[in-house]
């Protein structure tokens, strides 16, 4: 479909929420009590009688001929508490999702397929994308419409219209839901990895990193702040091959930023996911397992690349507050840390009133927090001041501070704070990946990675594949295709560190199921058995605030010793990206993965 057609599929979909007519009774309960996601669970109790998502859900929307009403979301997420409080738990907005709709909750990091689908969707129709995501989804996969996150009114009004519009005109709103879908995949045409062509990539994908760039704080964008690992770690790779004053300042800013400012807990260590605002100042306070794997990898290679040792202590900082606050007794790690302590105080486990600030510190430690942290300064959060640099210390300053920290570390972490305590295949993958590559500068976290490791395997690993989670004393079956990528690079980093050739077994037999399972000739699915319409086979998957899974997956096959895996993954390298093409700044691991296979 061309972009005009997009956009009047897009105008045909908001003006049909306008017209009026009635809807059916429905029969449902809310089945998520006593769900192993900690996610879902917390759903349990809403009036809105939330289903799972599972082909049996959607084989009902069919029998009943109504809309499926898909809200995605995740423990961790601010605005998908503020949403549930306001919204899923109003008697009145319940009874209309019961009454008219399939109501379907969704944690995003069980169903990553069908959230990226969704995020797709919901970028084309409004412009934006994020959590919570509410789709309505036709009984045929097909989503119809979007919104993030509403006010109840104006939520109310707008599931009440789309009713009236769907009894109204069925036939017609699941033509326009089909026009608005992607077309069937075709068969992905292949060109020779020449180096012209990779380095022809690697122009494309700089040109759009210094648009994307700002030089004025470091980082991408020019509204909120994410770290962007896989555009950082491209241009680390772009910097040891090519060394450039310009990018090399430029990287050195951001991660000094990240580093130093608010996006990072200075008390007790680890990375938020993002800050509001473009200078690195005012976090959400979730803390996930990716983001922080993700930023000890890239401070360990910033480190040499940049020639900033410094770097190294960050990323070794972070790893122990994965151990400190993130680790699970079996040898596992947790998803997620939430912004909210228990009372749902956004953001209070980290911040400190400058009274209490002032009987826990010295005199002139204080002084030097008050300055450097900006305790003079009006209040950003409600619940007290961020320790950060907020302003630049002296030499003597930042000894003081020092100091300031390690009396604060026992009250923070005396302090509660909820946790998603699912344990998941691929970002525990990814955690295996850290402490592999840490693994030289300690026998600690040569241990943690054994420790890991064994876990992932005894645990995680069933009948020779992936399960997806461990949560709750339950198992939640559906591995992604995200969750063999990340769990066999893991393995072999694992390897590589340690020289353990069951780790590279293991991973030689997982991507073999991944590759009989997620790709065929038309190119790689994120779901085994997908059920919404639109999860197309793609020829590579764009890297979003994770890498992209299927480039992570040819990337490790290619350091495989295997010759049929290495034929199927020298083929999937070398086929085009028209996306790519487009926008080469969302395709980085792929500019790697080129790089890799035609040398």
């Amino acid at each position: 479909m061309s972009r005009s057609e997009r956009s009047g599929a897009r105008v045909f979909l908001l003006l049909a929420l306008c017209l009026p007519l009635a809807a059916a009774a429905s029969a449902l309960t809310n089945r998520l009590a006593q769900h192993p996601s900690p996610y879902l669970a917390l759903h349990g109790s809403d009036p809105v009688a939330w289903q799972e998502w599972n082909a049996d859900t959607v084989a009902r929307a069919r029998r009943e001929n109504k809309l499926l009403f898909v809200s995605v979301g995740y423990f961790a997420c601010h605005w998908c508490h503020v949403m549930q409080r306001e919204s899923f738990k109003n008697a009145q907005i319940a009874a209309l999702l019961n009454r008219d709709y399939v109501p379907v909750k969704v944690d995003r990091e069980i169903n990553s397929g069908l959230d990226d689908a969704l995020q797709t969707f919901s970028a084309q129709l409004n412009g934006a994308s994020g959590w919570p995501l509410n789709a309505f989804v036709t009984p045929e996969g097909y989503p119809v419409f979007a919104v993030l996150y509403a006010p109840p009114d104006e939520f109310r009004t707008q599931i009440a219209h789309l009713n009236r519009r769907w009894v109204a005109d069925r036939a017609g709103l699941r033509a326009l839901a089909q026009q608005a879908a992607p077309a069937p995949a075709r068969l992905p045409l292949g060109a020779p990895l020449t180096r012209a062509r990779v380095e022809r990539a690697w122009q494309q994908f700089i040109s759009s990193a210094w648009k994307e760039a700002d030089t004025l704080h470091g980082g991408f964008g020019q509204i909120s702040k994410f770290p962007m690992a896989p555009q950082l770690h491209a241009l680390l790779d772009q910097q040891a091959r090519q060394p450039d004053a310009r990018l090399g300042e430029f990287l050195r800013q951001t991660f000094d930023q990240m580093a130093n400012r608010g996006l990072r807990d200075h008390v007790g260590g680890g990375f938020f996911r993002y800050t509001v605002d473009p200078a690195w100042d005012t976090p959400h306070f979730e803390k996930m397992l990716y983001d922080n794997a993700h930023l000890a990898q890239l401070y360990l290679r910033a480190a040499t690349v940049l020639r900033q040792p410094r770097y190294r202590d960050i990323a070794l900082s972070t790893l122990d507050f994965m151990r400190a606050e993130m680790l699970d007794a079996s040898g596992g790690f947790y998803t997620s840390t939430s912004a909210v302590d228990d009372k749902g105080r956004e953001g209070a486990t980290y911040l400190w009133e400058p009274d209490e600030l002032r009987q826990r510190l010295s005199p002139a430690a204080f002084a030097a927090a008050r300055r450097v942290w900006r305790l003079d300064a009006a209040r950003e959060f409600e619940g007290g001041y961020l320790p950060a640099e907020y302003r630049t210390p002296t030499a003597e300053e930042r000894r003081l501070l020092a100091e300031a920290l390690r009396a604060l570390q026992p009250v923070r972490l005396a302090r509660t704070l909820p946790k998603d305590d699912k344990l998941t295949a691929g970002q525990n993958g990814l955690a295996l990946s850290a402490f592999s590559q840490a693994a030289a500068l300690d026998p600690g976290y040569r241990l943690q990675a054994d420790r890991l490791q064994a876990f992932l395997l005894a645990q995680l690993v069933r009948d020779g594949k992936l399960i997806k989670a461990r949560s709750r004393g339950q198992v939640l079956p559906h591995a992604e295709l995200e969750d063999y990528a990340y769990v066999v690079q893991g393995l072999l980093d694992h390897a590589d560190a340690t020289g353990n050739g069951v780790s590279r077994t293991r991973a030689r037999e997982l991507a073999q199921v991944a590759w009989q399972t997620f790709w065929s000739d038309k190119g790689w699915r994120l779901e085994a058995s997908p059920l919404l319409a639109t999860l197309q086979p793609q020829p590579a998957l764009a890297d979003g605030a994770l890498y992209s899974p299927s480039d992570v997956l040819l990337l490790s096959t290619l350091r495989i010793p295997d010759a049929a895996l290495q034929r199927m993954a020298r083929t999937a390298a070398g086929w085009n990206v028209p996306a790519m093409e487009q926008d080469a700044y969302l395709y980085p691991t792929r500019l790697r993965l080129l790089t890799q296979a035609a040398s």
